[in-house]
């Protein structure tokens, strides 16, 4: 609002805090919106006996014009660090080095540690999910079936925060840290039912969490495939060339006896050594591209404005 007049409804307020905030990343925009909506509708359920547009202006005095609020939000941001290091007024300074930089790079082993969650992370959300909605339409019929389809879809809401913050943590994109706003005291109990059936952030939650198993066996598959073959090479041939156990055997097969031969030229060994860490570096790229990836898609799905 350029013109800084006092927005006349809850309504009007948001639209101008979300204008003032162009630019900011998107969970910064949703928090700061579920903020002032929750404290605006706090502030006209505790004076009903005055009119809204008098308790808006009383509050909004208090609260800060959108502008005000906006400034304080990026103030805010720039002074917290990201859970890299990082700041929004001075950000991560660039590494140098291409595919062997992947080694000091602490959101290469982020990714990774999000990728070998998750798999437990997918089969959990797609089990509540599905077991969730199960018992939703089947116990409809019954009184029961109301509540248990709320608690239900408040639990999809808070899961979704987890998660986000899972994704925050460990992949570094800033994701929403508190929950949304919640649907107006004033409505009907059927009203906000409705509007949390509508609300589209239910329904791209509930998508996120039934894609996330496919997407966990993908990630858990790759990161251990990677790690485990990269490990092998690195320390199977410092084993053998130690004397602690065989690299490769043959374990009698005739026609592995030439293979088995191969493997026991030490220069061979040595070769793999380098192998396995080049196998190591490439699993921690591919680790941090995964993870850039998924941080988009999580805030794309689970931040709605």
């Amino acid at each position: 609002m350029t013109d800084h007049t006092t927005p006349i409804s809850v309504e009007a307020y948001l639209e101008a805090l979300k204008a003032a905030l162009a630019g900011e990343p998107r969970a910064v925009i949703q928090d700061a919106l579920s903020d002032a909506e929750e404290h605006l509708r706090a502030a006209l359920q505790q004076h009903p006996e005055k009119s809204q547009e008098a308790v808006l202006a009383e509050t909004i005095a208090a609260y800060g014009t959108p502008e005000e609020v906006a400034e304080e939000y990026r103030q805010l941001e720039s002074a917290q660090k990201g859970p890299f290091g990082e700041t929004a007024d001075v950000p991560e300074k660039p590494r140098f080095g291409g595919f062997f930089a992947a080694i000091a790079d602490p959101r290469a082993y982020g990714a990774l540690l999000y990728m070998l969650l998750s798999l437990a992370t997918g089969i959990f959300y797609f089990t509540w999910v599905v077991t969730g909605l199960s018992l939703s339409f089947g116990l409809m019929i019954l009184i029961i079936g109301v509540p248990v389809a709320l608690l239900f879809l408040a639990s999809v809401r808070v899961l979704a925060l987890v998660e986000g913050r899972i994704v925050e943590t460990l992949l570094g994109v800033r994701m929403p840290r508190r929950l949304p706003a919640k649907p107006d005291a004033e409505l009907t109990f059927w009203a906000r039912i409705k509007a949390m059936l509508c609300d589209p952030r239910t329904w791209t939650a509930m998508l996120y969490m039934v894609l996330h198993l496919a997407l966990g066996i993908v990630y858990f598959t790759i990161a251990v495939t990677g790690l485990a073959l990269a490990v092998s090479l690195i320390f199977g041939p410092v084993s053998q060339l130690l004397g602690f156990g065989d690299f490769f055997h043959a374990d009698g097969h005739a026609e592995l006896y030439a293979m088995d031969t191969f493997f026991d030229n030490p220069v061979v060994l040595l070769l793999m050594i380098p192998l396995g860490v080049l196998l190591l570096l490439a699993t921690l790229n591919l680790a941090k591209l995964i993870g850039t990836l998924h941080g988009r898609f999580a805030e794309k799905v689970l931040v709605r404005l």
